[in-house]
């Protein structure tokens, strides 16, 4: 039941957090006993620290805050959570250092200052490298794909979290490198911004400003349901030009051949996928899915869909390769976490998008314009 609940990891970090803050403390009052005065009320600010980060996922709470308060708050208390991770294997390192040999306890000594600093050295290099945007060029081959649309270039922007951790500048640079690819088409596939109070208008205003020769279309993601703002962002983004396809088709034109894109909101993680999304088809044509969240894969490829465009991981966001292995945190939700994957004659692209949640770190999974060729096969 628990993983049907969008804040399921963030009740995981504040257990592991508390357990870490509790071990930590009761292992430094054994070793210096006279400075109890000190790390009982750091223990106690740590703990409060941590339910208020995830309090902060709850919509209630959120509402009765800043949104750079709320966000600093919360990324604070994944920082923290990081840092006592390492903290906590230090001490076990320590631990282990012997009393009377002064090269292996200055080695011990060592290891243990790394593994502290380790956490806060890779959250600060991953913030750093939060911004550095690319374009990511990747083709996706379609079978029988019409002679028209062999070539066919879509440019695609999500999961921007336009917030207090990605301001409209840095944002208006992504929309003029995504208008550089001189696209055929732009896909926008949700999460305009994380939380209610982010600007959302200036996201918005931002993306009326996407160029391509045949519009712009969109679906929604989770976070525009948890704003609240889902009405607000079809509304006014049909006033600027930006069609968000809310269970809902469109055929577009592409010289002699069409293509039918479909949309649908965000679909909430194991529940029955794409109800009734099967009579959007349009036989004959190349049909293709905007869907935010990538797991609906396998039911559109079974309902005929030939590609899915899809967001919502960020790649993992955090993403370690160990022995040709990727480890991060959106694996154990989905099997599609980033790139392109394919079963039978269907294909979905999954997109490391171009903002952050949580904390504004980007580790192995790079923020990305990504650009899809169509190509015949």
């Amino acid at each position: 039941m628990l993983f049907r609940i969008h804040f399921f990891p963030g009740l995981c970090f504040l257990l592991l957090s508390v357990v870490l803050v509790l071990e930590v403390t009761r292992r430094l009052l054994g070793r210096y006993p006279e400075r109890k005065i000190l790390f009982v009320p750091a223990a106690a600010i740590s703990i409060v620290l941590q339910m208020f980060g995830y309090l902060l996922e709850f919509q209630r709470v959120q509402r009765h805050l800043p949104a750079l308060l709320s966000t600093s708050l919360e990324c604070a208390a994944l920082v923290e959570c990081m840092w006592l991770i390492g903290f906590f294997f230090a001490l076990l390192v320590w631990a282990k250092a012997p009393r009377f040999q002064a090269s292996r306890r200055a080695f011990f000594q060592a290891a243990g200052a790394g593994m502290c600093i380790v956490p806060v050295a890779g959250t600060a290099f991953g913030i750093v490298r939060r911004n550095q945007f690319r374009v990511n060029e990747v083709r996706v081959p379609i079978p029988n794909l019409q002679k028209d649309l062999d070539g066919l270039r879509i440019v695609q922007l999500t999961d921007i979290h336009l917030s207090p951790f990605l301001s409209e500048m840095e944002f208006a640079r992504v929309i003029d490198m995504a208008n550089e690819t001189r696209a055929d088409l732009a896909l926008v596939t949700g999460d305009l911004i994380t939380r209610r109070g982010d600007p959302l208008d200036a996201c918005l205003h931002q993306l009326s400003r996407l160029r391509a020769d045949t519009g712009v279309l969109g679906c929604l993601g989770n976070h525009e349901v948890y704003a609240g703002a889902e009405n607000y962002v079809t509304t006014h983004a049909r006033r600027m030009g930006i069609q968000f396809l809310r269970q809902q088709a469109e055929v577009l034109q592409f010289g002699s051949a069409r293509i039918n894109f479909a949309g649908v909101d965000y679909q909430k993680m194991h529940s029955r996928y794409l109800v009734d999304a099967e009579q959007m088809i349009v036989p004959g044509l190349l049909n293709v899915l905007l869907s935010h969240n990538p797991d609906v894969f396998p039911v559109a490829a079974a309902q005929g869909y030939d590609l899915t465009v899809a967001g919502h991981t960020h790649g993992g966001q955090v993403d370690v390769e160990i022995l040709h292995e990727h480890l991060n945190v959106a694996r154990y939700f989905t099997s599609y976490v980033q790139g392109l994957y394919q079963e039978g004659n269907s294909s979905i692209y999954v997109s490391n998008g171009i903002g952050t949640i949580g904390v504004p770190v980007r580790l192995g999974a790079p923020p990305e314009v990504s650009l899809l060729h169509l190509c015949a096969i």
